[in-house]
């Protein structure tokens, strides 16, 4: 069964935080939804609601994006229903506070596994049709973290470094295409990420800032084509800086903001 052809922008971890408010501000653009989170009931619950509230279609399709089969299910979902996905939203993402030894290797697996692989292969998937369409845009939501090596978030820092690198050479490579892709490096922000990762938030020496700075960062990066995205002026104070300190300082610096190793 079939949708015909109709154009859709793709949000991946659409059920929380920065997600399901980056698919509320599309689809108030009225743009066409599909939503890509583990939870089906929460999504299809989220999608009555956004669809109700600004009238457009919205799609739902649980995965667990720590599968490698995940990207390519839900490009076969969109080739059976006939969705065309001209903007990719890639939201989902994982940590866990630990120093590196003691992280379990589950853990090691399941943050690589949703943070670089599925976005890949996500992009992967959908890139040749917006390059051929010669229209469409990938916003990837990196993190300030991605900028330095964050102690106690070593393999999260990483993963968010290889976010922002592929993100700057695809925006590179795709100029001249149509196609506009944008990393967005937030710092701390309320959506219950850190409890979930088991870092405390009131360890944190940084302000925690709400969802909406990140969601209107990125609406507006995203009209200007714009390769990195920080939300905040502190944001990008703090990139810039490290632009005049020796690299281990910015590594120290970063673990001591962000707190993240327990008891230490």
């Amino acid at each position: 069964m079939t949708d015909g052809n109709r154009e859709v922008t793709l949000v991946t971890g659409a059920s929380m935080g920065i997600g399901r408010a980056l698919a509320d501000a599309f689809a108030g653009q009225g743009h066409h939804l599909l939503l890509v989170a583990r939870s089906g009931r929460m999504l299809e619950d989220l999608a009555l609601e956004i669809g109700r509230m600004h009238g457009v279609r919205v799609f739902c399709f649980a995965a667990d994006l720590a599968e490698p089969g995940s990207p390519q299910r839900i490009a076969e979902y969109c080739r059976k229903r006939g969705l065309h996905v001209t903007l990719l939203v890639n939201c989902a993402g994982i940590s866990r506070a630990s120093d590196f030894s003691e992280l379990p290797s589950a853990a090691l697996e399941c943050v690589m596994a949703v943070n670089m692989s599925a976005a890949a292969r996500l992009i992967r998937q959908f890139l040749p049709g917006m390059i051929a369409a010669r229209k469409g845009g990938i916003i990837n939501l990196a993190s300030l973290g991605g900028a330095q090596g964050v102690p106690g978030l070593a393999l999260y820092s990483a993963t968010k470094s290889f976010v922002i690198t592929l993100s700057e050479a695809l925006h590179m490579e795709l100029k001249g295409t149509g196609v506009r892709v944008v990393a967005v490096c937030p710092g701390f922000i309320e959506t219950g990420f850190m409890e979930k990762a088991g870092h405390d938030a009131r360890r944190v020496r940084l302000p925690i800032n709400p969802v909406d700075v990140v969601v209107k960062a990125a609406m507006r990066g995203y009209r200007q084509n714009r390769m990195l995205v920080y939300p905040t002026l502190l944001d990008f104070l703090l990139v810039f800086s490290q632009r005049f300190t020796p690299r281990f300082v910015s590594a120290g610096l970063s673990g001591f903001l962000a707190a993240a190793r327990n008891n230490r």
